[in-house]
């Protein structure tokens, strides 16, 4: 199956960097699990301590099921613990903006 990448970015607080790190080392072993089911594979994500912003990057199997991640118990619990760390919208989702793709070696 193809994979789809994805990048998107987010911004984390400037004091808030050392914590969002933290808690991603390791993330938690229910949310990987939930990440690999839904069909995400090489997701990293990046820092840019200039600006604060998050460069993520995920391959995913399809769209559909990237975003059924958001409606998981873990994925919403997830978001409630990072939610003291960077800009959220209303429901806790870390405000995101998806990138487009302009070049790609394989």
């Amino acid at each position: 199956m193809k994979m789809i990448r994805k990048g998107f970015k987010m911004f984390v607080y400037p004091d808030k960097i050392e914590a969002y790190t933290k808690r991603h080392n390791p993330i938690w072993a229910e949310l990987q699990e939930t990440l690999k089911q839904h069909g995400v594979n090489n997701y990293s994500i990046f820092i840019d301590k200039e600006t604060n912003t998050l460069f993520g990057y995920a391959e995913v199997e399809t769209e559909a099921q990237w975003k059924a991640i958001a409606n998981t118990e873990v994925c919403k619990k997830w978001w409630a613990y990072m939610a003291d760390l960077m800009e959220t919208n209303k429901d806790n989702s870390p405000v995101s903006h998806d990138l487009e793709s302009v070049f790609y070696m394989s």
